[in-house]
């Protein structure tokens, strides 16, 4: 799309704070506007300028009109006497888009108030409107001989000097002047490129931050011989689902987001689901594993009879990272016809979760991300994952430290991996690692959630965590969830009981159907540097018949260099 080029001449003329002056018709005037709040400057220092002509107004900042502004910058402007509100984004230098509104203007509403305050010499009048619960006062004076404002509120009461908003936000004018040359912009050549309202905010949005695409829409099913891509790997029977994704090289500290959303593509049930990172750094990873056979990972055994497979971190190995642990509702989209009475299901489930810690791991680097969902359907799932980065935050001036522990969440279930059921012995879970230095406020991020299908399971007992450190008790709680019922919208194929009460709204282990289950951070102080030892243990219930407990429980240790 093409650029329109705003060009000022410094040919301008002052007017005093006193002058009160009559605006000549037919010239252009620039009213140069500054932010504060509860009486202090706004960070934002540029100032907000308006370039008021006989044919239309522009409302921009002083960044913008230096060329000094970083993208993406915006504009707008409201054409005489038409009223017509024109907004201009400018993305990138070659990339400009526009929309317009051809009522915003005119079906303002005011209530005006014959209190008056005196602005730059001219003697204003209050007009108040709402916006969006906002109170908005706007001070204007009818003298001027003119009609402008800061924003696309009160075009047309006459020149508004100052907004305020709820009573502390100000926008307020500091000088006017007149400009001898100005060049007005070609509306006509912006409305040959119009695109709607809603794309316009939504491509404005998109472009304040990055966003990885990883998956789109991607069958999780299990099949015998998965089919993979050239960028997509399926393993595990088509529950796993895995791409390398490059992440931009940031300075800052970004704000850094997982969004997932999953429908029902044919399985009704309620399934564990996890976003992880698979860690290629040591001589062995999942990779092998995947690719090869389960039997490629390093054995955990804990003398309860049983071994678990690439559970723990070794020195040779490091276990998934989990970026987010989720949990699929109950056939959400495909079994949406099961109705109900004043119930109208979600057609799929979003999820969101701030991943920011783990950024460090990542940055700069190619990475594999994978998505695992537990289902033997041969429709399974389907999901779409996408990370954003908003870099936003200060540069770090310390130097952290991440380490995967342990994650006995079993990925590859459907090709063999042992279900975490090392809790049954009283030495649970147990890893043991090196710091080669200090670490400062040592944390770990701890996800954990219990399983176990009948009524004496653990997915519906309450059972006390516990976290060891070098064979101390660090922190103990009881992971419980009892807000499920919250998310019955997402569930239309959840069973229902003679008792009212839908499956998917009683209480659970730290997880609802259709829900993210949160990492709860445990301090665990500073710690010297050499060996180490954390242990998580579980009284874990006993097997019933042909059915078992299992706990699904990762760690990663974070702290500062």
């Amino acid at each position: 799309m093409k650029h329109f080029y705003i060009l000022i001449l410094s040919v301008l003329i002052s007017f005093g704070a006193n002058a009160q002056a009559v605006l000549k018709s037919g010239s252009t005037y620039k009213i140069t506007y500054f932010r504060s709040s509860d009486g202090k400057p706004k960070e934002d220092r540029n100032a907000m300028v308006v370039l008021a002509s006989a044919t239309q107004n522009l409302i921009s900042n002083v960044a913008i009109l230096d060329n000094k502004a970083k993208y993406p910058y915006e504009q707008s402007i409201v054409t005489k006497p038409a009223g017509i509100l024109f907004q201009l984004a400018d993305l990138s230098i070659k990339n400009q888009i526009a929309t317009a509104d051809t009522l915003a203007i005119s079906k303002q509403t005011f209530e005006l108030s014959n209190e008056t305050k005196v602005i730059l010499g001219y003697t204003c009048k209050k007009a108040t409107t709402v916006v969006n619960s906002n109170r908005i006062d706007l001070w204007y004076t009818s003298d001027a001989g003119i009609k402008a404002a800061p924003t696309s509120l009160g075009q047309n009461l006459g020149l508004v000097l100052e907004q305020v908003r709820n009573g502390n936000s100000f926008i307020t004018a500091t000088k006017i002047e007149e400009v001898k040359k100005f060049k007005v912009i070609d509306i006509q050549k912006i409305s040959a490129n119009l695109t709607d309202g809603l794309s316009y905010k939504d491509l404005l949005w998109k472009s304040r931050f990055t966003t990885l695409n990883v998956f789109n829409n991607e069958q999780i099913n299990f099949i015998e011989k998965p089919q993979s891509t050239d960028s997509i790997f399926r393993f595990a029977g088509g529950t796993v689902i895995a791409r390398k994704v490059k992440f931009p090289e940031l300075k800052n500290n970004p704000n850094v987001f997982v969004d997932l959303t999953e429908q029902s593509n044919g399985d009704a049930y309620d399934r564990t689901g996890s976003v992880f990172i698979i860690p290629t750094d040591k001589q062995i990873s999942l990779m092998d594993a995947l690719k090869n056979s389960v039997k490629d990972l390093p054995i955990y055994d804990n003398g309860n009879g049983k071994q678990y497979q690439g559970v723990v971190a070794t020195v040779n190995y490091n276990p998934v990272i989990e970026l987010m642990r989720f949990f699929t509702p109950f056939g959400v989209g495909k079994y949406n016809n099961l109705k109900l009475k004043d119930k109208t299901w979600a057609e799929k489930v979003y999820y969101r979760q701030d991943v920011s810690e783990l950024f460090p791991l990542v940055n700069g680097k190619e990475v594999w991300i994978a998505v695992f969902i537990g289902n033997y359907d041969k429709g399974g799932h389907k999901v779409s994952l996408n990370i954003t980065l908003h870099n936003g935050g200060r540069e770090k001036e310390v130097k952290e430290v991440i380490l995967p522990l342990f994650n006995s969440t079993n990925v590859m279930e459907m090709a063999g991996q042992e279900y975490a059921t090392m809790f049954s012995s009283e030495k649970g879970l147990e890893v043991a690692f090196t710091l080669a230095k200090d670490l400062k406020d040592a944390r770990l991020r701890y996800i954990t959630t219990g399983h176990g299908g009948w009524g004496n399971g653990d997915e519906f007992v309450p059972r006390k965590n516990t976290i060891w450190l070098d064979e101390k008790e660090a922190f103990a709680f009881t992971p419980w969830r009892q807000d499920c019922g919250s998310y019955r919208l997402s569930n239309p194929a959840s069973g229902n009981f003679e008792t009212g009460l839908s499956s998917s709204d009683l209480s659970r282990s730290n997880w609802c159907p259709g829900t993210v289950t949160n990492p709860n951070w445990i301090s665990l102080g500073d710690l010297k540097a050499g060996k180490h030892t954390v242990k998580v243990t579980i009284p874990m219930g006993k097997p019933e018949g042909g059915s078992s407990s299992a706990w699904n429980v990762s760690g990663v240790l974070l702290g500062v260099d």
